[in-house]
């Protein structure tokens, strides 16, 4: 009853084609999440689920395991994180290997390390969590946004906030799109990782980029160099 590291690395991607298996300075971009995992020390099985047979060469020699590959009903564009960990947790269990902590690890999520594997898992189990996860505050207050109405005019969607100073406003946060942390009875019983007795790691936003377009793909690159020192 260990832990096991699921990394969730389809094939298919419309926006940056190839994006799980592109390099990113140096190596593969799914590199760095199986490496974070296994550098932590955390995990019995650090595996990839995938459809594409090219990334399962690339997990393996990384040092992953695919012990399987994905199904038909979890490699399309309809199925969702949680589906994909349903379907690894059961067939692990068909298997006969059962687990008492799972790590979703997205593929393009450089800026996870093994210090924030090891210290999102003393979350979990000091405060007794059900899931961790890491989060970044909204730069901007979204209280003080605007939207273009039906005349195509620009008016706060919020206009009680109009002259209230962005400190005296509650923060706001949003996922990392990094990785969770969770207890397996507990994502099993609800079917995803948005659990109650979920718990923040409150993360800069030095360390947070989405990957959809290729001027996010620059911009991660720039802010890994300076997390990690990199010339």
């Amino acid at each position: 009853m260990g832990a096991i590291a699921i990394i969730t690395a389809r094939g298919g991607s419309k926006r940056i084609p190839n994006k799980n298996k592109k390099n990113f300075l140096g190596k593969p971009i799914m590199c760095y999440s199986i490496e974070a995992a296994l550098a932590s020390e955390l995990f019995e099985e650090v595996m990839v689920s995938t459809d594409d047979e090219e990334i399962a060469q690339i997990a393996r020699g990384a040092g992953a395991s695919v012990p399987f590959m994905r199904s038909e009903a979890t490699a399309n564009d309809f199925a969702t994180t949680d589906d994909v960990l349903t379907e690894v947790l059961s067939e692990y269990e068909k298997r006969g290997r059962t687990f008492e902590y799972m790590a979703c690890i997205y593929p393009t999520a450089p800026f996870v390390t093994a210090e924030k594997l090891q210290n999102a898992f003393r979350i979990l189990q000091e405060q007794e969590a059900w899931s961790v996860m890491p989060v970044v505050q909204f730069s901007f207050p979204p209280q003080r946004c605007v939207v273009v109405n039906e005349e195509g005019e620009l008016q706060m969607k919020w206009p009680e906030y109009a002259q209230t100073r962005s400190q005296d406003l509650e923060p706001y946060f949003h996922d990392c799109g990094q990785f969770y942390l969770c207890r397996v009875k507990q994502f099993m019983e609800y079917g995803t990782t948005d659990l109650p007795h979920m718990l923040p790691i409150i993360t800069s936003e030095l360390e947070v980029q989405d990957i959809d377009t290729m001027n996010d793909w620059e911009i991660a690159e720039l802010k890994y160099k300076k997390m990690t020192g990199m010339p």
